[in-house]
């Protein structure tokens, strides 16, 4: 479903280059769980948003179901992500001015959905969802009106809306509390084994990453352990 090949990310810092990723190499099979961890500042974030194609590598390559990120431009990679990829994000990044079954809507109306289409619409699609995820009643309620938790429950509607092939989450939990933070891990495991979305997430949180099915542990931009991996 996934792979990677000598990804290496460099940054230019006062005219000087500034190495982010050096040469990571990876591979996730369809319906994975893949844990990215290590310290602060080892290239966990920046290696997600190349393998979401939401940033392009200083050299190396990422492919996600067979296709090519590389070889597309960048609208052709704006396609890719509205049809293939979900993304959770730490700070949740909805829309204040939406109300959460608004804010889920969003991608589904990007992509052109239909009230027509078969599975009733944007609405429809977006209600099922936000009672999948427990917040059934809430629909009407903005970003504002609703907890962390809440708000990260939503993100995570979201992001599944389009029914993606493969899900990044970037340190889903960081900002909530331990109890919030295991709900929410939980709830993308049960979608991960429900629909078989892929699930690449980044987390500080040994525990939690101890729950993936396989984990991959950054330092200084490289991969110095890859536990789970298939033979």
């Amino acid at each position: 479903m996934l792979t990677a090949r000598n990804l290496t990310k460099v940054y230019q810092s006062g005219g000087r280059p500034l190495p982010v990723l050096r040469e990571v190499s990876l591979e996730v099979e369809e319906g994975g769980f893949l844990a990215v961890v290590g310290p602060s500042g080892c290239g966990k974030t920046t290696l997600l948003g190349l393998l979401a194609g939401l940033d392009v590598p200083t050299s190396g390559t990422v492919s996600i179901g067979g296709q090519d990120l590389g070889a597309l431009g960048e609208d052709a990679r704006a396609r890719l992500r509205g049809e293939k990829v979900g993304f959770v994000f730490q700070t949740f990044q909805l829309i204040p001015t939406l109300t959460a079954l608004e804010n889920v809507q969003v991608p589904l109306e990007l992509q052109g959905s239909r009230p027509q289409d078969a599975d009733g619409g944007p609405a429809e699609r977006a209600r099922e969802l936000l009672e999948r995820v427990g917040l059934a009643g809430r629909e009407h309620h903005y970003p504002s009106q609703l907890s962390g938790g809440e708000q990260q429950r939503v993100a995570i509607a979201r992001a599944f809306a389009n029914r993606p092939v493969i899900l990044f989450a970037d340190e889903p939990t960081g900002n909530l509390d331990h109890a919030n933070g295991a709900r929410v891990v939980a709830l993308l495991e049960e979608l991960n084994s429900e629909s078989g979305t892929t699930l690449v997430m980044v987390t500080h949180d040994p525990a939690l990453a101890g729950r993936a099915r396989r984990t991959i542990r950054l330092l200084d931009g490289a991969v110095v352990d890859d536990t789970g991996a298939a033979a």
